[in-house]
């Protein structure tokens, strides 16, 4: 490394975020991006360790101390040279991504760990100001056909992948507009769509050919499918959202937060909604169910949309605000995390378990709630048990369902491939991600179930890989 003690003089300093009265006012980006000079100081802050766990805990395993010590050195189109190789999107995991890498960070033992995707994000941000990004469309092409279903996180990097290997790739998106999750599932404030679409349109450059409003199964028979392409790769997601069947939940004013935010970003690029389909949080008493990162999205979102108040309620008990040890160091913890949307307002509560929607004519009035904890069982396995004497009412006029997705949709490509799926109702791939039917692969969390966004990556990855080889016996492409 250039300053091999830079960790001891150089504490961790994290990219600023916009002022809370400033960024609940719109659903512009909440982080500034650094200065040049900012990510060189904190990059030194890497020991180039001679077991570098940052590398062992990314999914696509990043350069990470390589490209710190470019960054540091103001050897900055090499910085990026380091990041691509690895990472197709590596703008959009600078900005989503929880950082995996930092929480195996070995200065992370006994200090604060080094701002990896802060870096991450300054490298591909730099190139692009810099014009080190330009179209390489393949010198040869193979003459080989891949249509790839999806164009989410996994679909897009395996059909960037594949198009490097000078295989005519053509992705299908059933939406209007390219991006899947990305595009309708992330709010503005924490993924921008011009970011998305700078990418896409580079994709467009290269050679990758995009089809909108194409549902395959339906609209593009999967007879013709297999006729068209040499090898199909599915990687549509894992949308069917997980819901709480308890009474009430057909009262006017529940809806899952998924909805939310599609409609959301919707109406943000301008699409009108219907009145009666509207689902706003203006001047409403909001209850967020799910305390995961997409409940705090969904936090955020009404926070702009001009809540009157905004509560986000989890079964679960309380994270720890340290590693336990349950989760030792390098493993990614259970912690208390507080999003920037938790900082601009609210409320939060654990052990908290829903066992009614209360409604007046038809609509959403009150949630009837409990305590709960959480006992082990003989062999060890906590067990929840309601606290008794503990029932409670919460009012509210909008309620979002924020708990997590099961499988991916059956309806469609499934049934239609007939395609084995795995116990969790996932599709059943065998270790070269192919699926029960001969040339059609499957990546993702349509695969692998839901999961992160660098996970997404490192399947499209992963399977192109497989893919290649199945097409031409041989590959060039990475395995991760």
């Amino acid at each position: 490394m250039g300053d091999i003690k830079g960790f001891l003089k150089v504490k961790r300093k994290k990219s600023e975020i916009r002022p809370v009265c400033e960024r609940v006012k719109d659903f512009a980006d909440v982080v500034v991006l650094p200065k040049k000079e900012h990510s060189e100081e904190q990059a030194c802050r890497c020991m180039d360790c001679g077991t570098p766990f940052c590398h062992w805990a990314c999914p696509v395993g990043n350069y990470i101390p390589e490209w710190n010590d470019a960054v540091f050195n103001k050897h900055w189109e090499k910085a990026f040279k380091l990041l691509s190789a690895t990472n197709n999107l590596p703008e959009i995991t600078g900005r989503i991504c929880p950082a995996l890498c930092e929480y195996a960070c070995v200065l992370g033992i006994n200090d604060d760990p080094v701002t990896i995707r802060d870096d991450e994000l300054a490298i591909i941000e730099y190139a692009f100001k810099q014009g080190f990004i330009k179209p390489k469309p393949p010198l040869k092409r193979t003459g080989k056909r891949i249509a790839v279903i999806g164009s989410g996180p996994a679909g897009l990097s395996c059909a960037d992948q594949l198009n490097k290997a000078g295989h005519k790739v053509t992705v299908f998106e059933r939406d209007d507009k390219l991006g899947g999750i990305l595009r309708y599932g992330i709010p503005d404030f924490k993924l921008e769509k011009d970011l998305l679409d700078r990418r896409i349109t580079l994709l467009k450059k290269e050679g990758v050919e995009f089809k909108v409003s194409a549902s395959v199964g339906s609209d593009y028979p999967v007879e013709k499918l297999k006729k068209d392409f040499d090898a199909a790769v599915l990687a549509c997601g894992s949308r069917v959202p997980r819901d709480l069947s308890i009474e009430g939940r057909n009262l006017s004013g529940v809806h899952f937060a998924m909805d939310y935010l599609i409609q959301s970003n919707k109406r943000l690029s301008g699409q009108k909604i219907p009145g009666e389909q509207l689902i706003d949080a203006k001047g409403k008493k909001i209850v967020v169910i799910g305390g995961g990162d997409t409940g705090a999205d969904c936090m955020g979102v009404a926070h702009r949309q001009g809540a009157a108040c905004v509560s986000q309620i989890e079964i679960m008990p309380k994270p720890q605000e340290c590693r336990t040890k349950d989760f030792p160091w390098p493993k990614y913890p259970l912690i208390l995390k507080t999003s920037t949307s938790h900082e601009e307002g609210g409320e939060r509560d654990w052990s908290i378990l829903t066992k009614k929607f209360i409604g007046e004519s038809g609509k959403i009035k009150k949630i009837l709630c409990a305590r709960v904890e959480f006992k082990k069982d003989a062999k060890g396995y906590p067990v929840m048990q309601e606290v008794k004497g503990s029932e409670f009412e919460i009012e509210v006029n909008l309620v979002i369902l924020a708990l997590g997705f099961l499988y991916p949709e059956k309806k469609g490509l499934i049934e239609d491939l007939n395609l084995k799926l795995d116990p969790r109702g996932n599709v059943l791939a065998t270790q070269d991600f192919m699926t029960s039917s001969e040339g059609v692969f499957s990546c993702g969390d349509m695969r692998r179930g839901q999961s992160l966004i660098v996970w997404a990556i490192s399947e499209g990855r992963k399977a192109a890989h497989f893919v290649d080889k199945f097409l031409m016996g041989k590959t060039s492409l990475p395995n991760i």
